[in-house]
């Protein structure tokens, strides 16, 4: 999953600042959504990730059955705070 084809298919560009505010939570609606129906372990991941960089993103333990997964999020999370940090 490529970061801008994502934002491009949700949004309808690369370019986050461009976003309109609704069609911003549209987006951020039809990525939760399938999220849900996503049973690919990796994109599900990669979705979940996006939606925390946009502050959307479900509780860990509604978003991965698997306590590795769960890890890894919270990895990425850390890193991301580590990173705004910088």
């Amino acid at each position: 999953m490529d970061f801008d084809d994502q934002l491009r298919r949700y949004f309808g560009t690369a370019d986050l600042a461009s976003i309109p505010p609704q069609a911003l939570a549209a987006g951020i609606e039809r990525m939760t959504v399938d999220l849900g129906l996503e049973t690919d372990r990796g994109r599900r991941f990669a979705l979940w990730s996006i939606l925390h960089m946009l502050a959307a993103a479900p509780d860990l333990d509604v978003a991965f059955e698997d306590e590795r997964d769960r890890d890894a999020a919270r990895a990425f999370m850390e890193l991301s705070e580590r990173s705004a940090e910088a």
